[in-house]
């Protein structure tokens, strides 16, 4: 378990994306499982089907502890951190969601994910995250609700099988497409920063053209200028905090011009000034 807790905080800093745990939970694809298709295709009562994907989760990916509760038409998963994950807990929460999304859509259409911390990042990101999903932060418990009265019908195995050879759908798939590019863009860029990460450089590095990385790009709810920013701003506040590097250096470091043009960038990012940031981390 220490192990994973290392591998999950490297992986957490390095990537710089709050949504990413979840797009990754999605991305396991263990309703590819044969067993589990296999049990999918022989169970009609749909709590029961729940109740399986959570039993299955909780083999699968034994990270945190699932209860569930079924009042109505309503099915809630609420998450525990058994392993006293502290500053991981929001990534791995982040990932059992995006695993049980991709599971339950098999099962009901429409989620409510409502997670015990404060909104990470990009509030536009989290509600762009899938169709039918909405997302919200502050609440008492990390869990997901369920409304069965919108699933999808299927009246016998054959309707079934139909869904689980479609479950990954063309737009599915080109989701990913664009995924895997928005990963590459930011690898570029993390690689290169400077003045050479420009849209038309990055593309080059990639081997597509600049309308092809713009439109991947815009398909997973992202901006070129909104990746660069972010990542600037990660290496600028890690040279402001944890070196002595002039000002002047950090700024030719991040492709500006000046100190100046810098500093206004940063300001814009974070409300405070280089020299502000640098002075309050000094005893």
């Amino acid at each position: 378990m220490r192990q994973v807790q290392h591998l999950l905080h490297n992986g957490n800093r390095l990537l710089n994306d709050h949504t990413a745990p979840f797009r990754f939970g999605q991305e396991l694809d263990l309703q590819g499982h044969g067993l589990f298709g296999f049990a999918l295709l022989r169970q009609q009562d749909y709590r029961k089907l729940v109740n399986m994907v959570v039993q299955y989760l909780r083999v699968s990916l034994p990270l945190m502890d699932m209860e569930i509760h079924c009042t109505g038409e309503l099915i809630s998963i609420r998450l525990h951190d058994n392993w006293d994950l502290k500053k991981l807990k929001p990534m791995v929460a982040n990932i059992y969601m995006g695993s049980i999304h991709a599971l339950a859509s098999l099962v009901c259409r429409t989620f409510t994910f409502e997670f015990d911390f404060a909104c990470p990042g990009n509030s536009l990101a989290w509600q762009r995250l899938a169709d039918g999903v909405e997302v919200k932060f502050n609440r008492p418990h990390n869990q997901v609700l369920m409304p069965l009265s919108g699933r999808q019908a299927r009246d016998d195995d054959a309707s079934v099988a139909t869904y689980l050879a479609a479950a990954r759908s063309r737009e599915q798939i080109q989701g990913d497409d664009s995924l895997k590019v928005v990963i590459k863009v930011r690898h570029e860029i993390m690689n290169a920063p400077g003045r050479d990460s420009t849209l038309e450089r990055v593309a080059q590095k990639l081997g597509m053209s600049t309308r092809s990385v713009r439109r991947h790009l815009g398909l997973a709810g992202f901006a070129f200028s909104g990746i660069r920013n972010d990542i600037r701003e990660t290496f600028a506040s890690r040279y402001l905090l944890e070196t002595d590097m002039p000002l002047e250096k950090i700024a030719d470091q991040l492709g500006y011009s000046d100190q100046a043009s810098f500093s206004k960038a940063y300001r814009s990012w974070t409300g405070r000034t280089p020299g502000e940031v640098r002075r309050t981390s000094r005893p």
